[in-house]
């Protein structure tokens, strides 16, 4: 900050291995040729406007050139230990040069006019910045397999694809883009090791439940929109989107027996006379298809002196051979519901698109025949 326009004085200073000239007017680096064991060179805030005009040093690894008036990258093969390269604040519109820099590490390319990412192919970058540009989707980045920190706030960009093979990400910046689909999240779902993300200032902050939607999408997240997500909120948001069956088993038979409350009390047959002797019932139950139907009518017809088959009710439509009545009550949507809220039954469940139950009348109607109720359940 001296406002210092020539350093050609410093050609002479050929040891120097650090060279900081921030916040100054210089035009011209062409004194760095004259430093081979320059590792760090920090000419930022200055009025250069050409790209490394300088002899390479061979040990050169920090470069910031941000705040300057550079236009064009060229060929930096020649800087193959740089690891560090700083060029925020110029007017690049083109990522070249860079393809046989094998070590670096961390690069930032922020406010330029860059509209397409490229030319980092293979590169083992862990930090990339390219906040600030024109860019209006992800591309380009499939062989930068290292990389862990990655900044595309203040784009134009609609879509997270582009980032399905970079499995160390850990951090992910889209502030102020045009996402607006909450399911764009599925394009880094299986990204583990993704524990930040932040989409402020984007369209799909406006969805309905849409952190909530997120977190279930992504549920390694620690930190979403800068703020903390909680082991409450990851538990919350499953037991809405997916929730356990046992859950669901447990909200169903809920708001039954809360149905079957507010309905005129009636004594069934198959009331408990007692709680010493319950009234008989064989329950059969287990996954999908492993013949729990077949098995309980088979039971009915062999041992028809014991047990008589609960009928249940269903909303899909009967398969070939089933009879109404006899296989199930075919009933449709809406008049299932209304048995829910009538308190008919005693036990539902959700499977293939379609309603299943078990109304307490099909019980009672097996025990006014004096015998014990044979049915089966999915399991739940």
């Amino acid at each position: 900050s001296h406002n210092l326009c020539d350093v050609s004085i410093l050609c002479s200073y050929v040891h120097l291995q650090k060279l900081e000239l921030p916040h100054n007017k210089i035009k011209d680096l062409s004194c760095v040729s004259h430093m081979p064991y320059l590792v760090t060179l920090d000419a930022s805030h200055n009025e250069i406007s050409d790209f490394f005009g300088f002899q390479p040093p061979k040990n050169l690894k920090e470069v910031n050139f941000s705040h300057n008036r550079m236009t064009q990258m060229k060929d930096l093969s020649a800087y193959s230990f740089l690891s560090k390269l700083d060029l925020d604040h110029n007017s690049f519109s083109e990522i070249n040069g860079l393809g046989q820099c094998r070590k670096l590490t961390h690069l930032s390319l922020a406010h330029n006019k860059i509209s397409r990412i490229g030319g980092l192919d293979n590169l083992p970058l862990t930090h990339l910045c390219l906040r600030g540009n024109q860019l209006k989707r992800i591309e380009g980045l499939q062989n930068t397999k290292s990389l862990q920190v990655l900044d595309l706030s203040l784009n134009c960009i609609t879509s997270l694809s582009g980032l399905q093979n970079l499995h160390l990400l850990g951090s992910i910046n889209l502030e102020k883009n045009l996402m607006s689909e909450i399911q764009e999240c599925k394009h880094i779902h299986d990204l583990y090791l993704v524990r930040d993300l932040n989409l402020l200032r984007n369209p799909v902050q406006e969805q309905q439940d849409y952190r909530q939607s997120v977190v279930f999408l992504l549920q390694h997240l620690t930190v979403l929109d800068q703020e903390k997500v909680t082991a409450e909120e990851k538990v919350s948001s499953v037991n809405k989107y997916d929730p356990p069956m046992d859950l669901v088993a447990a909200r169903d038979h809920m708001t039954n027996l809360v149905c079957q409350l507010m309905q005129p009390q009636v004594l069934f047959d198959c009331t408990l006379p007692s709680a010493d002797s319950p009234y008989p019932m064989l329950v059969l139950t287990g996954p999908q298809g492993c013949g729990k139907r077949e098995l309980a009518h088979r039971l009915c017809q062999e041992l028809s002196e014991y047990f008589g088959y609960g009928v249940c009710h269903t909303t899909r439509e009967p398969y070939f051979g089933e009879e109404n009545g006899t296989d199930y009550h075919f009933v449709n949507e809406e008049d299932f519901q209304n048995m829910i809220h009538m308190g008919k039954f005693i036990e539902t469940m959700r499977y293939g698109g379609h309603s299943y139950g078990l109304t307490s009348g099909a019980i009672d109607d097996v025990a006014r025949e004096g015998l014990a109720c044979c049915v089966h359940m999915e399991l739940e």
